[in-house]
């Protein structure tokens, strides 16, 4: 099938949708293997981990994608641009290995998290050129538009990370074993990404210097506010658990990250929107087809917008029966941070398709100063909300930092050129989330048992939602079956003939 806007969003979210549900099984063994303590520890050194890798790579990672995807008339554009990136990704892996085996050797780990976090950081050392390369040639198929072989790629990464961490830290090794899973699993990437990517472009552009017509300097330039841009954006994810360990035990930072890990799975289908936008919109800003851009990110961020809502209500409604069954008793704990989260997490979704745009525009600048304000009321708000309301403090500071991001990004939207929330609909998807929640609220509470609950509340709420949404205008009929009219046969000749017996009678859906 002939790649479209919808064949690689839907490669992508049907990726997403399996490491969702690889997590949702691997997380709670996990936890339960390691202990509050020591899973509390391994959030810690992931969240450490997580801030490093921006500077190693997210420059890399993003310029391939964007560059890659390119179509130019200059020879072995592709290749070249493949081999730059990959000579440019190891030399960052280098440093940033080395930066962690200093920050062992001279005691600086021992003095900030304690003597047990040293031994975890000489394995992150490995980890960060496992993770480098491995993210590295995902990306570099998903630039060559390839989101087909990309995901289900990512989704052999998190089955494979599953069975050697889980059978690692069954055998005793703890937090050790559970970070060699990772080694493995990343490994195991990168020789079935090369295996595909030597089909497309000239691998021997890794060893090869650049022709003079290259233009080294405005990738680099691209790479290094790259840089800068992710770091700030991935504060918002890791500072405040960063500060928790600070402030509180490593059973607290235990309990929050499972509330952020909860929270974060309404981002399976924003992240696979933002994941397809870069590649699918850089020849369009190339291009100067600002209206197209405008179209697509009005549209994306507001379906985006819809289905997040759905998630969240039902997160909501069903959170003190699903947190303890996912992650255990004692982590009962976890469920007010949660529902503080989830406002922050709906605008965080909605921020997702207007980031990966701007940031295919090119024009890093605008981004940096939007994301920068978000970063900086996060970092301020944990600072004050941690040490007098805990875990509590973080969430509210967390979603604080979260929501002002789609505010921020819509103002950057505006002087790049394009207005992503003109058709966003607030009051019938205000109107929608009312109904559905005022139906499906009852309904739990009237349910006598949690796997009853969890089995009959979600499906009852799809449904009503979905009605709703259509009856108030949130997604018009016509909208569903444009899309559904992208997928392949036979759902698109069967959504067609649907279509046509509404029309027949007059169905009273609004079109």
């Amino acid at each position: 099938m002939k790649r479209t806007l919808t064949s690689a969003f839907l490669s992508v979210a049907s990726g997403n949708l399996f490491v969702l549900l690889a997590a949702l099984f691997t997380t709670p063994i996990i936890v339960r293997l390691l202990g509050e303590h020591s899973y509390g520890q391994y959030a810690t050194v992931m969240a450490l981990f997580g801030l490093l890798m921006i500077l190693v790579s997210s420059g890399v990672n993003s310029g391939t994608r964007k560059y890659i995807s390119e179509d130019r008339d200059e020879e072995q554009w592709k290749s070249h641009v493949f081999g730059f990136y990959f000579r440019l990704a190891a030399v960052f892996a280098f440093l940033g290995s080395a930066a962690l085996l200093a920050a062992a050797q001279i005691g600086i780990v021992d003095r900030t998290l304690g003597e047990e976090f040293a031994r975890y950081v000489y394995l992150l050392a490995l980890l960060v050129f496992t993770s480098q390369f491995g993210e590295y040639t995902r990306r570099t198929l998903m630039g060559l538009q390839l989101e087909h072989i990309s995901e289900p790629i990512n989704v052999l990464y998190k089955l494979s990370f599953a069975v050697f961490a889980i059978l690692l830290a069954y055998l005793g090794y703890g937090v050790v074993g559970v970070l060699l899973g990772h080694v493995l699993a990343r490994l195991l990437v990168i020789v079935t990404s090369m295996y595909f990517i030597t089909k497309h472009v000239s691998v021997s552009a890794i060893l090869t210097t650049t022709p003079e017509w290259f233009p080294r300097e405005k990738l680099l330039n691209f790479n290094h506010l790259s840089v800068l841009y992710v770091f700030l954006l991935s504060s918002l994810y890791h500072v405040d658990v960063l500060m928790l360990e600070m402030y509180t035990t490593s059973a607290q930072v235990g309990y929050y990250k499972i509330a952020l890990v909860i929270a974060e799975f309404l981002w399976f289908v924003p992240r696979a929107v933002q994941s397809v936008m870069i590649q699918s919109t850089s020849d369009l800003w190339a291009q100067g087809k600002t209206e197209r851009v405008t179209e697509i990110s009005t549209n994306v961020t507001r379906f985006t917008f819809v289905f997040t809502v759905l998630l969240a209500i039902g997160l909501a409604v069903l959170a003190e029966d699903f947190v303890p069954l996912y992650a255990g008793p004692a982590y009962t704990a976890s469920v007010v941070p949660l529902l503080l989260l989830l406002p922050g997490a709906v605008g965080f979704a909605i921020a997702r398709p207007v980031l990966a745009i701007s940031h295919a525009k090119g024009d890093l600048r605008v981004m940096i100063y939007a994301t920068g304000l978000s970063a900086g009321m996060n970092v301020v708000l944990n600072a004050i909300l941690i040490p007098l309301y805990g875990i509590e403090g973080a969430a509210i500071a967390t979603s604080i930092g979260y929501g002002s991001l789609p505010v921020f990004h819509v103002l950057g939207a505006r002087r790049l050129g394009y207005r992503p929330l003109s058709d966003l609909r607030i009051v019938p998807v205000a109107v929608t989330a009312t109904v559905t929640g005022l139906c499906i609220y009852p309904l739990a509470a009237a349910i006598d048992g949690v796997l009853l609950s969890l089995l009959v509340v979600p499906p009852v709420g799809f449904v009503v939602y979905s009605i709703v949404t259509v009856l108030t205008g949130a997604v018009t009929r016509t909208e569903v079956f444009d899309v559904l009219s992208d997928l392949p046969p036979p759902i698109s000749r069967r959504a067609a003939t649907v279509e046509r017996m509404l029309d027949e009678r007059e169905f009273p859906f609004p079109r």
